[in-house]
């Protein structure tokens, strides 16, 4: 059969069946050249140069990039557990190191009262702890553990720091208030240790800034009184039992009468940083007859 030839003016066709054999020659022909050579290769590989590659190494910098996250929280959880841990550790060392300081501060105080105790080895005592204390910087006047319960009784003396501190002025089963001897109405009938001249020694709170208490009416007949002797309860005190320091004279004056001389002792005992106390359960004894 010989091909159908339109005339002038006429569309051109290509009949199907000569059509799929086009196509079908063409595929093969182009199958023959792929597999054979690598025409198409050179600009396949451009392409995925140009885009597949790039893409990859993105995700590969992304998946890089998520891993040093991942380690570097890890490593932030660790951090932070560690650090609770030293935290942990560091007040335990830190109430540790408190208790042992307290301990040895208590020792300290211990130790001090046990030489009191020697020192007036005479007496009968009992150790106490103050509890409470009114307000103000200084000890004036304040509260103790220890009560009927243990012995202790109104007008009894109390000590601390090798001297002097006050006198029991209330009692109840489990605790006492002492008022100390630099309170305002505080009066002690003392002397001077080495001429045993008397005098008498008031409270003055408004002189403890300065760490003073003061004390008049001394007769000094004979000069012999000076800025640092001792000074301590007197043999004719009603309450305060006898030779008891309570501190050293730090200034003297003759008084406008030219008969008696005052001044001011400084108190042995630290009035503003007392904890512990020793009572003395020993009374002054009276002469009334009894």
């Amino acid at each position: 059969m010989s091909p159908v030839i339109k005339k002038k003016g006429e569309k051109f066709t290509i009949p199907g069946k000569y059509l799929l054999l086009i196509l079908t020659i063409l595929c093969t022909f182009l199958m023959l050249v792929t597999f054979g050579t690598d025409l198409f290769n050179r600009p396949l590989n451009a392409v995925v140069g140009r885009v597949v590659i790039p893409f990859q190494q993105g995700i590969g910098r992304m998946g890089e990039w998520f891993s040093n996250r991942t380690d570097e929280l890890a490593q932030i959880r660790d951090l932070l557990a560690e650090n609770e841990r030293l935290k942990a550790e560091n007040a335990a060392l830190t109430e540790e190191n408190t208790l042992l300081q307290q301990d040895k501060y208590e020792l300290n105080q211990l130790r001090e009262l046990v030489g009191l105790d020697e020192q007036y080895g005479s007496y009968h005592k009992v150790g106490a702890r103050i509890i409470s204390r009114d307000a103000g910087n200084w000890y004036s006047s304040f509260l103790i553990d220890k009560g009927s319960d243990d012995g202790i009784e109104k007008d009894l003396n109390v000590i601390a720091d090798g001297g002097l501190v006050g006198l029991i002025t209330a009692v109840g089963p489990n605790w006492s208030r002492v008022t100390a001897i630099i309170s305002d109405n505080s009066n002690v009938s003392a002397m001077t240790l080495a001429t045993e001249d008397n005098m008498i020694v008031s409270g003055n709170l408004k002189l403890m800034a300065d760490n003073c208490i003061t004390f008049g009416q001394l007769v000094d007949s004979r000069d012999s009184v000076a800025v640092g002797d001792k000074i301590v309860t007197s043999n004719i005190s009603d309450k305060y039992l006898p030779n008891i320091l309570i501190g050293y004279i730090s200034s003297i004056e003759t008084d406008a009468n030219n008969l008696t001389k005052s001044g001011l002792i400084t108190p042995t005992v630290d009035f503003e940083h007392l904890s512990v106390v020793l009572v003395i359960t020993d009374r002054k004894q009276s002469f009334d007859g009894e």
